[in-house]
């Protein structure tokens, strides 16, 4: 194979390999979703999908009403875990 053949096979297989990166990265739709999870003998509030913390608090009522407020803002849902991290309510803020 002709040295400037080779040359253009690469570049079309990394042409290729980088476009088919942007384009699953855009299709990835990130949602605001909160949940009210048990952190550290606390709770705290978390952006589905993030491993930080949005906000720490010592009551669980109050960790509820921080997302219920992000949750409303950005139209999203509210998760909240009981202390063995089980599902026990969900609250819808969408449309």
């Amino acid at each position: 194979m002709p040295e400037n053949n080779r040359l253009k096979s690469w570049i079309q297989i990394i042409s290729e390999l980088f476009e088919a990166y942007f384009k699953s990265a855009r299709n990835k739709t990130r949602t605001w979703h909160q949940h009210v999870v048990p952190y550290d003998g606390d709770w705290a509030v978390r952006r589905e999908g993030n491993k930080r913390i949005t906000s720490k608090h010592r009551k669980q009522s109050t960790a509820i009403n921080k997302a219920k407020r992000i949750a409303k803002k950005r139209k999203a849902d509210v998760i909240i875990h009981r202390q063995d991290g089980t599902i026990r309510e969900r609250l819808s803020y969408g449309d």
